[in-house]
């Protein structure tokens, strides 16, 4: 595994108050100043039946300035009790979306500093300008769908992506259902009536990847693409969901050549019972619903795209969420590659195709800074997609390749934006313009002529 990195922290000075905000326009409530968390320890007591959650936060975080005052977010949920480094604190204050908390002591620039948050309540999607997000109960279990800003409607967290930190979850709940989570199963306790599940995540991760489904899941296992892969799905839907996702390893092995390793231990699919309007991908695994599987291939694409997701958007995240392109625009070109290997239609073909329907919609959205209410807008990820294909088509497949590659290694785990990009291009097309098709193509709004 490639060497994780940290921040160091060099700012130092008179106490302040971390800022309620990672400064994020998109979501200016979202994330907060003054340090950064390094682990999240979660124990979780939920009760399937009445939707009631227990649960202790054990967050250990760095301070990157003198606080005497910091802020974490949550939302929906009763705090209990907090301390600070084993000690109650001056004060407690909790808002709509926000626990303030003021130490005994100010944290000194540099000190590392463990919060324990205990809290209770019943869990609910959050509103956000794209809807609901978040903590989900479905008919009978529950989904967590957190992307951009759901994770602090189940635990109490620093809720932007710029700030990665390693896991362990812990969930207990009636014995009837599984828990699937990200990351390693450690351990799974029965007991007479309720099951503990523990789940360990050692790579760095974002807040809204972090995932807990619950439900009546079998499961089969398996060692595809040279990746442990387990695919979990309602009884009704075991002869579907095998043939559907019976391709991932072969999927796995296309991107591994393509995109470079496969940046995790293992990958996880998991199938509701409900419909979802979309699939949804979280670190080391994806969730898909019921209606995403007809045992006839019908959602290749999807899968394709979920799955691409590891790489661009879970191992290699974006700091900003203005950035969004760099997730989904390589996971878009990602299904065109597969269609493309598996002897569908060729990138080209997709890539025509598709500037056709970009070029009959509005050109009034700039994809590489997309503003609130076109955050996920469709543009972003077919004309992203097209962006890489007029890339690939200037430099060729050789430099093209071997850019994304030398992409996923020096920024796994952490954080990616355009002059990250353009560095990797730059080590196997010196010289190309990328950065003058790029500009073309995903930072002005009118759309340029698609190459032939």
């Amino acid at each position: 595994m490639a060497a994780i990195p940290r921040t160091t922290v060099t700012a130092s000075g008179p106490s302040t108050t971390g800022a309620p905000s990672a400064g994020d326009p998109y979501l200016p409530t979202s994330g907060n100043g003054g340090y950064l968390v390094d682990h999240y320890d979660l124990t979780l007591d939920y009760r399937v039946s009445t939707n009631r959650l227990t649960a202790t936060a054990v967050i250990t975080a760095l301070a990157t300035t003198t606080l005497a005052k910091f802020s974490l977010d949550i939302a929906g949920l009763m705090v209990d009790k907090v301390t600070v480094g084993g000690a109650r604190p001056k004060a407690v204050k909790t808002t709509a979306r926000k626990l303030v908390v003021t130490p005994l002591e100010a944290i000194v620039a540099g000190a590392e500093f463990v919060v324990e948050v205990r809290y209770h309540g019943t869990p609910h999607p959050i509103r956000s300008p794209w809807g609901e997000v978040g903590w989900e109960e479905l008919a009978d279990g529950v989904l967590v769908a957190s992307q951009p800003n759901g994770a602090s409607s189940w635990f109490p967290c620093n809720d932007h992506p710029s700030n990665k930190a390693t896991f362990d979850i812990t969930v207990s709940c009636e014995s009837a259902y599984q828990v699937i989570s990200n990351g390693d199963l450690v351990s799974k306790t029965a007991g007479a009536s309720r099951t503990t599940w523990v789940y360990a995540i050692t790579e760095p991760m974002a807040t809204y990847l972090a995932a807990v489904q619950i439900g009546h899941y079998r499961s089969t296992h398996s060692a595809t693409g040279g990746v442990p892969f387990g695919l979990y799905f309602p009884h009704h839907l075991a002869a579907a969901a095998a043939i559907d996702f019976g391709q991932v390893g072969t999927m796995i092995e296309l991107f591994t050549e393509l995109f470079g390793p496969y940046p995790f231990d293992r990958y996880s699919v998991v199938v509701t019972a409900d419909e979802l309007e979309i699939p949804l991908e979280a670190h080391g695994m994806a969730t898909f619903g019921s209606n995403h599987v007809d045992g006839a291939h019908g959602t290749d694409r999807l899968i394709a795209h979920e799955l691409a997701h590891q790489w661009f958007g879970n191992s290699i995240t974006i700091a900003r969420w203005q950035d969004i392109w760099l997730h989904e625009g390589f996971a878009c070109y990602a299904e065109w590659l597969w269609a493309e290997a598996n002897g569908g239609e060729t990138a080209q073909h997709n890539a025509t195709r598709h500037w056709a329907l970009v070029n009959a919609q509005p050109k009034d959205i700039v994809i590489g800074d997309p503003g609130i209410p076109t955050l996920f807008d469709d543009r972003v990820y077919k004309r992203g997609a097209l962006a890489l294909h007029v890339v690939r088509h200037e430099i060729g497949d050789e430099a093209f390749f071997g850019g994304l590659r030398a992409l996923t290694v020096a920024r796994r785990f952490s954080s990616v934006d355009l002059a990250d990009v353009l560095a990797a291009f730059a080590q196997t097309a010196p010289g190309a313009p990328v950065a003058a098709v790029l500009d073309r193509w995903v930072y002005a709004a009118p759309l340029p002529r698609l190459p032939r």
